[in-house]
């Protein structure tokens, strides 16, 4: 597909460097009109630009730059004509032919992404539990946002590496060993039955604070896993499967795939990180630790502990070190909360300093979130004061997705299986387009009733017209081979008002990309899909698809070029639906 936006620009840039030769980097403002009797898009540069002029001595007013640049527009198949406004806005029409062209391209090819430049290996670094301790609802979001850009990232054609930095090392395993040790002694032999590893860890913690004896072996414990002892390894395996089993539950029932890459993964590695930052002169001795001041940064890192141990300092950059080199990532994203954010700053400062990476060429970026609230706008905890379970929340999510399946009466017309596609499409598709369509920077209300609303900005609502709008062909008995064969020989009209606004939306979809690709904002997606969503209401309000007899309800006139434009309406929906990872079904 063309961006749209990307091609004007490219237009106006050519016409600004003919008119203006000697103007060093120019401004390039070009954005969809926000009021379409003026036109579909917009140039603003000319008073950047004035401005510029201004600041080197040279007094130019605004509109006759605009008229400047106007009288250089090249060539092109896009715009049908451009007109003066204000003080020197420069609207741009479109030629409709040329966007009719765009959508039967569309439609005989599917939705492809935009040309890609060059093949960019890029590793996310999302969800992230610790083993031994359940998923609750701080793991959602980076879950959520995390998957979702590796399936921006996948769909734009980049390399994606997919990784789980699970906390799969550290103290509270020698006391979790020697826990096991003590409630199942034979477990070399016999594999224990760990049932609620949350009640396991728990029980370890209570012996770990309450008794000498059990700390002073849980650290015993601990160096002999440090020094790869085979039993204390296996009990160490023995507790990570208990966990990812459990965790894997939660990643079944949102489709996530992801590679488990944990803390013991870097643990050799650190060592030579340590060596390389002494080998450079840049560690510093405070009280017994070892600890480096990046440039511009207060906070120093701690890279070795005084005990010798080290910390998530020392792992987080043994990971960025090992994702620059080995993986020779061009594009490096941590999804994690905002309270990491200063963590990240350091790190990253202290990896430019040492010289692992020019931030000019490598991409390396924290994208941070704010915390789940409930409805009472306090952080979201059981009635009890408990952190909520991640599958407990999956399940309420179940339950009412049912419950409003039922209310709807979809139980009568669906078959069992239907309906419980429906239930699990609705409900995980809720869960994740609620959290998704929040600007990811600020903290959001979870609640179950306004994200199962099917009115305004939900899942449920975009769900249901995507049902709808599938529909429209089956009750007009048009299969998927009339649709094709009509692409091929029927030009899209784009000649009534509704239809025009209708094409150019969803030829917005490639710029939408593109600005979540700069921005890593998915709420930008979910605020389209809701526009398209919309915009095709309006549409089919005002342009007949289908013609039906008043008396017999028999269909006499189908309209192909507007079934076209459902067709098309569709296949932006599900690909902005799979990039958002919601599963629509064919029926709700």
């Amino acid at each position: 597909m063309m961006n749209i936006n990307q091609r004007l620009q490219e237009i106006f840039g050519e016409a600004i460097r003919e008119a203006w030769p000697d103007l060093e980097n120019p401004p390039l403002a070009v954005t969809p009109n926000q009021q379409a009797k003026f036109g579909d898009y917009q140039c603003n540069s000319a008073m950047a630009m004035a401005q510029m002029m201004k600041s080197k001595g040279l007094k130019v007013n605004p509109r006759e730059i605009a008229e400047k640049i106007q009288q250089n527009i090249p060539d092109n198949e896009l715009i049908e004509k451009t007109e003066i406004a204000g003080p020197g806005f420069i609207n741009v029409h479109l030629k409709r032919s040329f966007v009719s062209k765009l959508l039967t391209n569309l439609l005989l090819n599917g939705v492809q992404p935009p040309p890609l430049e060059s093949k960019k290996k890029v590793v996310v670094d999302f969800s992230s539990p610790n083993i031994a301790k359940e998923m609750h609802v701080g793991h959602l979001r980076s879950t959520i946002i995390g998957d979702s850009m590796c399936r921006l990232f996948e769909f734009l054609g980049y390399d994606v590496l997919r990784l789980n930095h699970v906390g799969d090392w550290g103290t509270q395993f020698g006391m979790l060993i020697a826990h096991l040790q003590d409630k199942f002694p034979n477990y070399l032999t016999v594999s224990p039955p760990i049932g609620d590893l949350q009640a396991f860890y728990k029980e370890s913690k209570k012996r770990f604070d309450e008794e000498e004896d059990f700390k002073k072996r849980a650290y015993q414990c601990v160096v002999k896993l440090q020094s790869k002892d085979p039993a204390f390894i296996k009990g160490w395996n023995l507790i990570c499967d208990v966990s990812r089993n459990e965790f894997q539950k939660v990643y079944n029932c949102l489709d996530i795939q992801i590679i488990e890459r944990g803390e013991s993964f870097y643990q050799e590695k650190m060592i030579a990180v340590v060596k390389e930052f002494e080998a450079k002169g840049l560690v510093e001795m405070d009280e017994g630790r070892k600890i480096v001041f990046a440039p511009g940064q207060q906070i120093p890192l701690t890279v070795v502990k005084s005990d010798g141990g080290y910390t998530y300092d020392t792992s987080d950059l043994a990971a960025l070190r090992q994702r620059l080199f080995d993986e020779k990532a061009d594009i490096i994203i941590y999804v994690t909360d905002s309270g990491q954010s200063t963590h990240f700053q350091v790190v990253f400062a202290a990896a430019q300093m040492i010289g692992w990476y020019d931030p000019k060429v490598t991409r390396v970026e924290h994208a941070g979130f704010g915390v789940v609230l409930g409805e009472d706008k306090k952080k979201f905890k059981t009635r009890s004061g408990d952190t909520v379970r991640l599958m407990d929340l999956l399940d309420e999510g179940l339950k009412r997705s049912m419950d409003k399946l039922k209310e709807k009466d979809r139980d009568k017309v669906l078959s069992t299986e239907e309906l419980t596609k429906a239930q699990h499409s609705v409900a995980f598709g809720c869960i994740k387009y609620a959290d998704l369509s929040h600007n990811r920077i600020n903290d959001y209300v979870f609640s179950f009733d306004k994200m199962l609303d099917d009115r305004g900005n939900t899942a449920a609502y975009l769900l249901y017209a995507f049902t709808r709008i599938r529909s429209i062909a089956r009750l007009a008995n048009i299969d998927e081979v009339a649709l094709r064969k009509a692409a091929e020989t029927t030009d899209v009209l784009l000649q009534h008002d509704k239809e025009w606004k209708l094409g150019k939306c969803l030829m917005r979809f490639p710029e939408i990309l593109q600005k979540i690709l700069d921005d890593l904002l998915l709420h930008t997606l979910c605020d389209y899909l809701y526009e398209l969503a919309t915009t095709f209401t309006e549409f089919y309000d005002s342009c007949y698809c289908i013609e039906k007899d008043r008396q017999t309800g028999e269909v006499v006139k189908v309209n192909m070029w507007r079934m076209l434009l459902c067709d098309a309406t569709a296949a932006i929906m599900a690909k902005g639906f799979d990039i958002l990872g919601i599963n629509p079904v064919s029926r709700m």
